[in-house]
C-alpha cells in the first residue's frame, strides 16, 4: 500500500471529495444527513484540511493499492499523544486488512514524533469500528459529548493505545 501525504492545493481538494464521499456513504446509518454535511463542511471541507494542516499539525495521508484510492486517516502530532482524528476505507475495500495496515503506518509515525500513545474519539455507537480498535489493543479510558455548534455533538469514547517501548 502507498501513502500520499496530502500536502498541495489540488491534493487537498482530491481529498476532500474522497472524504465527502466516505462520510456520506458512511455515516448515514448513525447520523442524520445535516449532521454529515454540517460536520464535512466544518472538518473536512477544503478550508478546514488546509487549515489543520497548516496550522493544527495534521498529517493526511490518502491510501492507494493497485492504483485505486481506497480511503485516508488524519493524525495530529500537537498534543503529548499522537491524535488519530480519522481512518476511513471505501465501502469495497473494508474488510481487507487495509485499517490494520494503515494503523501500522500511524504507529510509525508516533514513533517518529516520540509519542508513547495514540489517543483517538469513536462514536459510541459505532460498534463495528469500537471492535476493530479494541482487536487491534484501544482501551477505552473516558467518554465525551462535546457541541460542535449548530445543535449537533459528538457522543464519543475516548480510546488509547499504548506504543510499546523499544
Amino acid at each position: 500500500m502507498n501513502y500520499i501525504n496530502v500536502k498541495t492545493d489540488e491534493q487537498i481538494k482530491n481529498f476532500t471529495e474522497l472524504a465527502s464521499e466516505i462520510w456520506h456513504e458512511y455515516w448515514t446509518c448513525l447520523l442524520s444527513i445535516e449532521q454529515i454535511n454540517y460536520m464535512v463542511e466544518k472538518f473536512q471541507s477544503f478550508n478546514a484540511v488546509k487549515n489543520q494542516i497548516t496550522n493544527e499539525k495534521y498529517i493526511y495521508n490518502m491510501l492507494e493499492d493497485e492504483g485505486n484510492i481506497i480511503g485516508y486517516f488524519g493524525v495530529s502530532t500537537a498534543k503529548d499523544y499522537l491524535f488519530l482524528s480519522k481512518l476511513y476505507i471505501k465501502k469495497e475495500f473494508r474488510h481487507k486488512g487495509y485499517g490494520k495496515i494503515a494503523f501500522d503506518k500511524i504507529k510509525r509515525i508516533a514513533k517518529e514524533y516520540n509519542k508513547s500513545s495514540i489517543q483517538l474519539t469513536v462514536n459510541k455507537h459505532n460498534t463495528n469500528t469500537i471492535k476493530a480498535y479494541n482487536k487491534w489493543g484501544f482501551k477505552t479510558i473516558d467518554a465525551v459529548v462535546t457541541d460542535i455548534g449548530s445543535g449537533f455533538v459528538m457522543d464519543d469514547y475516548i480510546m488509547e493505545y499504548v506504543l510499546e517501548k523499544d
